[in-house]
């Protein structure tokens, strides 16, 4: 039987930390209720299910790739290296691997892409979870690091408050510079 894999990211929009990834291989025996499309749960329901695929999958692996990776690479190239680092994670290769949207992350096994696999495909809809559960976890403790940009209520996202608090206190080491409107600030506080 051929081992297929699920993969995909989270924190492709958020001005502030890495981009995770995860990829997960299902246990075709061990069934798991309720997978889904990470941005449909709530994060009690997201922390459930993350224990339940990391107990009951064949095989899982979250990676991510860092805010300076994300800038020297851009935010679609960090993804893709996130995913890589995923799959290559696996403590078994997997046959074929199914990527969430329409970018493929360079593998040496075949790579099929699914636009919404993360709503209609159960190995995806469980790297969402675990890639969005492993996101938010180190969101929280950026938070810990850098409390006055609120990381523990927008997870990096460009909320309104967020943006009022970037602009308040200028750019952290964990914002991404080459976002938008990072950048707005650095250049309106002359910092490079």
């Amino acid at each position: 039987m051929m081992l297929v894999c699920g993969v995909d990211e989270a924190g492709r929009g958020p001005l502030a930390g890495p981009v995770y990834a995860a990829a997960v291989i299902l246990d075709p025996d061990r069934a798991i209720v309720g997978l889904a499309d990470s941005k449909t749960l709530t994060a009690r329901a997201r922390e459930a299910l993350a224990a339940a695929i990391r107990d009951r999958s064949a095989a899982w692996s979250v990676a991510f790739a860092s805010v300076e990776e994300i800038d020297a690479l851009n935010i679609l190239g960090a993804s893709l290296l996130a995913m890589r680092r995923a799959v290559e994670g696996l403590r078994v290769t997997p046959g074929e691997v199914l990527v969430d949207g329409i970018h493929r992350p360079a593998l040496e096994m075949p790579v099929q892409t699914i636009v919404r696999g993360d709503a209609t495909v159960a190995a995806i809809a469980a790297a969402s979870i675990l890639a969005k559960v492993a996101r938010d976890g180190e969101m929280l403790a950026l938070h810990q690091r850098y409390p006055q940009y609120g990381f523990d209520r927008h997870k990096g996202y460009p909320t309104r408050l967020h943006l009022e608090l970037l602009r308040k206190n200028g750019a952290s080491p964990v914002h991404r510079r080459g976002f938008a409107p990072v950048r707005a600030v650095l250049l309106s506080r002359g910092e490079p």
